[in-house]
């Protein structure tokens, strides 16, 4: 598929960094807030924008506003341990599921069944980092044991999951409503 232009990288890294500083630091949905994008942002990014630059640059936004918010006092210390760098990895299994999707994505609905088979592995790797890495590696839990994880993973992975396929849905209907406005292919960057 053909590479998007530099100016609209730049606009959907744009959207994505918003919407990143507009959801980060919430996990759950309030009446006030929505659910972090995070996830999400790292997905889309890895399917749209393919110079890996990028992945760099949410990386450092995402620790800003966490670095951010807890200097506020705007969240706790809680998810703040030295298993806060397992997000590197997890956000590498969001990005890469994206750049695999984006490989195999095709103008037909069929490309349905690859975007739900890359969010799924994609989210279970990142959930196996981020929430493995906290539950092992934070400090937090004495004698963590792969017994005591597995109940976490059975617990959080689906509304983590349902979360992102929230959001990338939205992207794909964004995405389909811009191709039909301006009445071109937009393409999906490889």
């Amino acid at each position: 598929m053909k590479r998007l232009g530099l100016a609209t990288e730049l606009a959907i890294a744009a959207v994505l960094s918003l919407l990143m500083i507009a959801t980060r630091g919430t996990h759950w949905a309030t009446i006030d807030a929505l659910p972090s994008a995070s996830w999400a942002v790292f997905f889309v990014a890895g399917v749209f924008l393919r110079p890996a630059a990028f992945f760099a640059l949410f990386f450092a936004l995402a620790s800003a506003i966490d670095f951010a918010l807890l200097g506020a006092g705007r969240i706790s210390d809680w998810c703040v341990s030295p298993a806060y760098w397992a997000l590197l990895p997890a956000y590498g299994a969001l990005w890469s599921a994206g750049r695999l999707y984006a490989r195999a994505h095709r103008d037909r609905a069929a490309s349905l069944l690859p975007l739900g088979l890359c969010l799924i592995g994609g989210a279970s790797l990142a959930y196996l980092c981020s929430g493995g890495g906290f539950y092992f590696f934070s400090g937090r839990y004495p004698d963590p044991t792969l017994a005591g994880f597995l109940p976490r993973v059975a617990h959080y992975l689906p509304s983590s999951l349902g979360t992102l396929a929230l959001y990338v849905g939205f992207a794909a209907i964004a995405h389909v409503a811009l191709r039909a406005a301006r009445g071109d292919a937009l393409g999906v960057g490889t």
